[in-house]
Formats: C-alpha cells, structure tokens, sequence
C-alpha cells in the first residue's frame, strides 16, 4: 500500500490563522499579551489561597534557618542536625509550656473574659456618669459588634478545621524547605533563562537574609516583652501575669496591630485590682513599648527591611480582609520581600540604562 503523497497546493497555502500583516503581527502580539496577563491575574486569585500557605512555609523555613544558621556559630555539626536540633528545642518549649504552666494559664484564661467584660462595664458607667454617653451600649452588645467586625477582618477560610490543616501544612512545607533550601533554589532557577540565573540567585540570598533578620527581630521582640510583661506584673501581684505575657507576646509577632490590642487588655486587667494597680499596668506597658520600639527594633527590625509603618499597617489591613489571620500574620514579610525585590529591579534598570 503506497502513502498518500501531500498535495503541495494543500501545504504550502497560508493557513487561515497566519498573519502577513506586519501591522497585524503586532497588534496580535499585543493582544496575546494583554489576554495572558488577565489569564495570569485570574489564575493568582483562584490560587491565592495555596499560594500565601506556601509563602507561609517560605516564612517558617526562614525562621527555622535562621535558628540552624545560629547554631552553626557554635555547633560545627551538618545542616540537617541543626534544624532537628531547633525543631527539638521548639517543641519542648511548648510541651513544657502546656505540662508546667498549662493548669495555670487555663483557669486564668477562663477568668480574662468576666474580666474584661466587667472592665468594659466599669468604663461605660463612668462615661455615662461624666455625661459622655446619655444612653450606653450594654458590654454584651459591644461584644457582639466587635465580633462582627474582627471576623470580617480575621476570617478563616474553612473554620477551625481548615485553620489546623493550614497550620500544619504550613508547618511541613517549613521543614522540608529549611532542610534543603538550595535544592528548591537551584529548582526555580533552573525554569529561569540562563541569563537571568545569577540575578535570581543573588536576589533570593538577599530576600534570605531580610527575611531571617526580619524574623529575629520579631522573635527577640516577643521575647523581650512576654518575659518582661509577666515578671513585671508579677512582681505587683497584678492577676494572671503570666497569660498576659503570653498574650503579649504573641500579639507583639503583628506590628502596628498587636501591641495596642495587648496593651489595653493588660490595663483593663490591671484596673480590675484597683486604682493603683491599673497605674502600674499603663507604666509597665509603656516601659516595655519604649523598650521595644527604640531599642529592640532598630538595632534588628528596622535594620533588616527599614519598613515604613504605614505601609506596613495598610498591607496588615488589606491581607487581613482578604486572608484572615494567616494574611495578617505574613503581611510584614510579604512587604520586606518585595521591597528588596523592588530594589533589586531598580539596581538591575540603573546598570543596563548606564551600559547602553
């Protein structure tokens, strides 16, 4: 059986899709361009999700870095046992955290909402009292209105189940990229063009070190004002110290955002013992902030990423309408990775504009 010989009147004649037209050309090209950029916006939406998870493991794998690289200092042991040594660490942390402390902490969270609560009463009657407010809102439906409005702000995707399972692949993702880094770096460079290997290179150290440096600061600012909160007040006898050291710190990883929200349930706590222990409590806050703040933070925070706050806070307002708490959380790194990537870019424009 012969095979079909093509006709060449089929073959060599243009195909309906083919463009002559240089003109044509170009605006085709510019069309494509423009459809795969609405493509690529669209695809970021519906994988915005997946997305901020992995850069939330791209945040816990700097944090578990940084702790192995200062192991390293002291410890001439390999990577690997160093990151199993900082996970070790940080898991005993918390099982001493809920074996030691955990009956403590408990009765006093189940004490911190009467509490508050009757603060709140306590202010709306002196306000009511001076003539500030005729007719007060009851403490419930305050509650209720500040819940409503937190959760448009703090929601979860997928409630409290879906909130563990995104800790925890958030946690995974973090150690299997901190144990090694570079062969997922060597992976994304690979996809780049060959020219554009070395830049990538150089620009993911620096995100790196921002990152890590970013990192410290927030871990040494938790730290310090946990600690100092819950020794401070402890010392005056103000109840449940050591949750408002917890809460403190905790609160203190959200800049801009965390420390008034610690603040005023530190005071609040602090007014339920009295006049003079609610005294105290203004000052112990204030002393720790201005510790914080002019101490701690420019000597690693502001050095690390020299973050403007405002900037910062409308990024925290605008990740946390949009992602909730995990967006909330991961706004500040998310912000210092992309100014050293700006100014990467601006670096890179100033060389080839000053070679041509």
């Amino acid at each position: 059986m012969t095979e079909p010989v093509p006709d060449p009147a089929v073959t060599d004649s243009p195909s309906p899709s083919d463009i002559n037209d240089p003109k044509l050309q170009y605006e085709a090209r510019r069309a494509a361009i423009w459809i795969a950029m609405v493509a690529g916006v669209a695809l970021l939406v519906v994988l915005a999700d997946p997305l901020l998870v992995i850069f939330g493991g791209l945040v816990f794998a700097g944090l578990i870095d940084g702790g192995a690289r200062l192991l390293g200092r002291v410890l001439p042991i390999g990577r690997s046992w160093r990151v199993a040594i900082v996970l070790i660490l940080a898991v005993l942390f918390f099982i001493w955290l809920g074996v030691f402390a955990g009956s403590q902490i408990s009765s006093q969270a189940a004490a911190l909402p009467t509490t508050i609560q009757g603060q709140l009463q306590r202010g709306l009657h002196f306000l009511q009292r001076h003539g500030i407010l005729q007719h007060p809102p009851s403490v419930e439906t305050i509650v209720q209105q500040a819940i409503g409005g937190i959760g448009q702000v703090t929601h979860v995707v997928g409630g409290l189940i879906g909130g563990i399972t995104t800790l925890f692949l958030i946690l995974v993702l973090g150690v299997y990229i901190a144990l090694e880094p570079q062969l997922y770096q060597r992976g994304v460079a690979w996809m780049l063009p060959r020219g554009e290997r070395e830049y990538f290179e150089t620009t993911a150290a620096l995100m790196g070190r921002a990152l890590r440096r970013l990192l410290a600061g927030r871990m040494l600012g938790m730290t310090v004002e946990g600690v100092a909160v819950w020794l401070l007040l402890q010392a005056y006898g103000v109840p449940m110290a050591a949750l408002l050291g917890i809460i403190t710190a905790l609160l203190v990883f959200l800049p801009n955002i965390g420390a008034p929200i610690a603040g005023a349930i530190i005071v609040m706590v602090g007014f339920s013992g009295g006049t003079h222990m609610g005294i105290y409590a203004i000052i112990v806050y204030s002393v720790v902030q201005v510790v914080d703040g002019y101490v701690i933070v420019p000597m690693i925070a502001r050095r690390a990423a020299d973050l403007p706050p405002a900037l910062v806070l409308g990024a925290q307002l605008i990740m946390g309408v949009l992602f909730g708490i995990l967006g909330l959380a991961l706004a500040d790194p998310m912000v210092a990775l992309t100014k050293v990537w700006l100014e990467r870019r601006a670096e890179r424009n100033d060389e080839l504009a000053e070679a041509q």
